[in-house]
């Protein structure tokens, strides 16, 4: 199936629904409110908050239900980019094709957004809205919380800095990237499994395929930092080589890199065996992961 339905229906409804909750004040909070909306709105692949709303639809969870849990994904990657991109992080002026938020407005400004989204995300999941059930939408939290702290992308973020002035093998390259792209990756499918409430065994499944799709979306992005088009994918390249980082494609090789790639895309979709049509998208999600140009 082609992708691009459905990324471009998500990326209308996560729009929309970000439109209605960050309406601008009146007040002197404008500014931060117009941040967010910049860095919420209009770009981005939305490829998490539609893997969140795909793997709610294998126990057909409510879609306004599970557009909630995607927002929230939404938010925290958002925020995470928005910290990425300051002057004391990475130090870019483009994103998603637009400034970055710290070029838009200012560095304070772009902090508190980021900031400002991360609570956004767990006010979403905490919000009975989300779920009439408090044990679903404490461990939706949980579940979040761990994926974005320490123990997720936050500490595959301190990894990262760390490799600057490190040389990292391939096993240490592996776990970085496990954290910092991969966890939360991983959440959008155990989200999933927490709305649909479905069995152990089920949410095996979708550990291993977000496992194996978090791998190899990270080494697309590592060939595409290599070979891509800066003006595709909307913001710098090359910035990973030019500071001396280990990726995959460092490590590997392009040929060897790509081909690695293929066979985890094999392995995610090898996991969706048992599913029907209602796993379609998942899959189609698991090859543009390593066929997108951006």
């Amino acid at each position: 199936m082609s992708l691009k339905p459905a990324l471009d229906a998500i990326g209308s409804a996560i729009d929309t629904r970000f439109d209605r909750l960050l309406a601008v004040p009146d007040d002197a909070r404008a500014p931060l409110y117009e941040a967010m909306r910049h860095a919420v709105m209009g770009g981005g692949k939305r490829m998490r908050p539609l893997l969140v709303v795909a793997a709610c639809e294998l126990s057909n969870v409510d879609r306004e239900r599970a557009l909630r849990v995607a927002l929230a994904i939404e938010a925290v990657h958002v925020y995470s980019l928005v910290h990425d991109d300051l002057p004391c992080m990475d130090d870019d002026d483009l994103r998603r094709g637009k400034p970055t938020v710290h070029k838009a407005f200012d560095e304070a400004t772009a902090v508190l957004c980021g900031d400002a989204l991360n609570a956004l995300a767990f006010e979403l999941l905490a919000d009975e809205a989300t779920h009439e059930d408090p044990f679903v939408r404490s461990e939706l939290v949980l579940e979040l919380a761990r994926a974005s702290g320490p123990a997720g992308m936050a500490g595959g973020q301190a990894m990262d800095l760390a490799a600057e002035e490190a040389t990292f093998d391939l096993a240490t390259t592996t776990r970085l990237q496990q954290l910092k792209t991969g966890a939360l990756i991983a959440f959008c499918l155990e989200a999933g499994a927490i709305m649909g409430k479905v069995s152990p065994g089920v949410r095996l499944k979708l550990r291993g395929y977000a496992r194996d799709l978090g791998l190899a979306f990270q080494i697309a992005d590592d060939l595409l930092d290599v070979e891509g088009d800066p003006d595709r994918a909307g913001k710098a390249l090359r910035k990973d080589g030019e500071r001396g980082k280990s990726t995959f494609v460092s490590l590997l090789g392009a040929a060897r890199a790509r081909a690695q790639a293929e066979m985890l895309i094999d392995q995610a979709i090898h996991h969706l065996q048992g599913f029907g049509p209602e796993a379609d998208t998942l899959r189609a999600v698991a090859r543009f992961a390593i066929e997108r140009d951006h």
